[in-house]
């Protein structure tokens, strides 16, 4: 059995690539509205808030309805999740929010838009406060913050910090 070298191989598939016809040489057309639909993803994006600063809350707010806006008006879908903890917390805690019409008028315009709250901070604000401390009712209770982010992000989510 004779072996043939790698370069007389290359060089016999060059020779049958160039002998072959072309295959599909008419140039890519742009998707349709029927097939950009059916393969329309759909943008996830995560906005951490760790400041409890309204200026940046606001900031982060006003990413999230640009965002929303940008790619409806593509007609694109977008889900954004806001994770707060630290001090960020403060952002959706029912006694201390600077932002609380806001969440409540985006949760009632944007249903792709979720606030989230750390477990863990609001527990150890609750005892340094000495008092029993709740989210607005626009956000939700998650045991980490930082994990729900990492589990996020491992299902491909997009991470912003305003």
């Amino acid at each position: 059995m004779r072996l043939l070298s790698a370069a007389a191989v290359a060089t016999a598939g060059l020779a049958i690539m160039a002998a072959s016809p072309a295959v599909n040489q008419s140039p890519t057309k742009a998707p349709t509205t029927a097939s950009h639909s059916a393969l329309q993803k759909t943008h996830r994006v995560i906005i951490q808030v760790t400041q409890n600063d309204p200026a940046v809350m606001n900031m982060a707010l006003n990413n999230a309805e640009n965002l929303v806006k940008y790619y409806e008006d593509k007609g694109d879908k977008i889900e954004v999740e806001f994770v707060a903890y630290g001090a960020g917390l403060n952002m959706v805690r029912s006694d201390t929010s600077p932002v609380k019409e806001r969440l409540a008028a985006i949760s009632s315009n944007m249903k792709n838009v979720t606030f989230t709250g750390c477990g863990n901070t609001l527990a150890n604000q609750s005892k340094l406060e000495s008092k029993e401390i709740t989210l607005v009712p626009q956000a939700r209770l998650v045991s980490a913050g930082i994990a729900r982010i990492v589990e996020l992000e491992e299902e491909g989510w997009t991470y912003v910090r305003p």
